[in-house]
């Protein structure tokens, strides 16, 4: 008798800690989207089908493409990056789009002011870190996906006109999908849940 109960309650318990970990992580994105400083950034298509998940539209960003010359934080003498994080402080431009305005691959070294944001992506080694070089970060916001046939047409449509994503970046620079943006036009939203 007392086995039996001991299972119940260890069964109960093992569910107990499952949902409440799978609440944790729907509770965080939802404080992003709900609390998050909100960007606007212009995207360019890339591939919109994925045979598991559905249609989706592969997203690349302006800062997707950070010049060497805006980090401010390289050793002297480093010709290479370390695989690792990377802060970008972003600044809205006069046509509403968010840019980068400059980066670093530890900590800032200074707070962002008003109308500044960090955002936080992860870039692989290897990158050349001298020149007129470039290196591509990954900030986990590269895939929205869409009702299913929505796809193709969004991804004809992005080659013609601009698009946009409004994001959420919280305070420690992690971002979340918000909305996909037609020009001025909300086609998408994200629920909080």
């Amino acid at each position: 008798m007392s086995n039996g109960r001991t299972l119940v309650f260890s069964a109960l318990a093992l569910a107990l800690v499952q949902i409440g970990f799978l609440s944790w992580m729907i509770a965080g994105r939802a404080a992003v989207l709900r609390n998050g400083q909100e960007v606007l950034l212009k995207v360019e298509p890339v591939d919109p089908r994925d045979l598991l998940r559905g249609d989706y539209v592969y997203l690349s960003y302006d800062i997707s493409r950070i010049p060497v010359k805006l980090i401010a934080d390289i050793p002297a003498g480093k010709q290479t990056n370390d695989e690792g994080r990377i802060t970008v402080r972003l600044k809205k431009d006069a046509d509403g789009y968010w840019r980068a305005a400059s980066a670093w691959l530890a900590k800032p070294t200074s707070p962002a002011d008003a109308g500044e944001v960090d955002i936080v992506g992860h870039i692989a080694a290897g990158w050349t870190l001298s020149g007129d070089a470039t290196i591509a970060p990954d900030y986990g916001i590269e895939r929205f996906y869409l009702p299913e046939g929505e796809g193709l047409a969004i991804e004809r449509d992005m080659r013609v006109r601009p698009f946009g994503i409004r994001a959420a970046v919280s305070k420690d620079g992690v971002p979340q999908i918000k909305a996909l943006m037609d020009g001025d036009q909300m086609l998408f939203e994200e629920p909080l849940y």
